[in-house]
């Protein structure tokens, strides 16, 4: 008989003949790792030995996933931890979990990866967030530069900014991170770049030039802060602003890309020389 979640009962209970076993044996901690990735995975909190998961979620795990109870799941703090837990009640509005064993979620990049993305057009933030979350970002700033079109009011940039939150989220479910990125408010290009100075390594992508990436980080940097232009790219004085506070121009080849492209391309690039991909 098949498991709802996909894993078979027989591979249920190797696992939970796994964790049963000595924690310090290598052969468990690799079985147990490997499979983890079968189960849905879900963000909250726990005790160490009781978790619940309620609202939405609880309602997607009940009605769309239609487990059951004894069936496993991955419950992530948020924090870098992922714990295997097993369905102990499952209702609509709220589902009880049992903790069976916790570790150190190792999908979480080691460099701490800011993306400061001008605000592009239509919905192509949707895909920036969901991609720069898949590639380990750990904050996205959405930005206003010049050359912007999309301007929103305050009252649609909350909105837009809670969607992309809500994004962002599933995006970290679906990749297996230990941590949603978080979104922060819009803001203004000169504000971010003033922010960001002296925190880390800041690498602006101008469409003018600039130096090669791998000139400007290694296997050693621990935070890189990224600014993206919307589709018209930067003027001059925004990148000569940021490079007067400390931000590299850099380039990403002699081709043009476009904005949803970028980052995309520049932050697989960077976490490869970081060794994280």
């Amino acid at each position: 008989m098949a498991s709802t979640n996909g894993v078979g009962e027989e591979e249920l209970n190797d696992v939970q003949r796994a964790i049963a076993e000595d924690k310090s044996t290598e052969e468990k901690s690799v079985k147990v790792k490997n499979l983890r990735w079968r189960y849905p995975r879900f963000f909250g909190q726990s005790d160490g030995e009781r978790a619940f998961i309620t609202g939405e979620d609880a309602k997607h795990l009940s009605t769309v996933l239609r487990m059951k109870t004894g069936e496993l799941v991955v419950l992530c703090d948020n924090n870098g931890t992922d714990s295997l837990c097993r369905i102990c009640l499952c209702q609509k509005e709220t589902v009880e979990l049992e903790v069976l064993e916790s570790r150190k979620n190792d999908a979480e990049p080691s460099v701490e990866m800011t993306l400061f993305q001008c605000l592009p057009k239509s919905d192509k933030m949707d895909f920036i967030v969901q991609k720069a979350t898949e590639l380990g970002a750990v904050n996205i700033v959405p930005v206003l530069s010049k050359r912007c079109v999309s301007r929103p009011d305050e009252k649609s940039a909350l909105k837009k900014t809670q969607r992309w939150q809500k994004i962002a989220e599933e995006a970290a479910k679906q990749s297996g991170r230990g941590r949603i990125p978080e979104i922060s408010p819009l803001t203004d290009f000169r504000k971010a770049v003033e922010e960001y100075s002296g925190k880390g390594t800041g690498i602006l992508f101008y469409e003018c030039g600039g130096k090669q990436i791998s000139q400007l980080v290694t296997d050693k940097t621990a935070k890189i802060g990224i600014f993206i232009g919307s589709e018209g790219g930067f003027e001059p004085e925004e990148a000569a602003f940021a490079e007067e506070k400390g931000i590299a121009l850099a380039t990403l080849g002699k081709r043009i890309l476009r904005c949803e492209t970028a980052p995309v391309a520049a932050l697989a690039v960077l976490m490869n020389l970081t060794g994280n991909l």
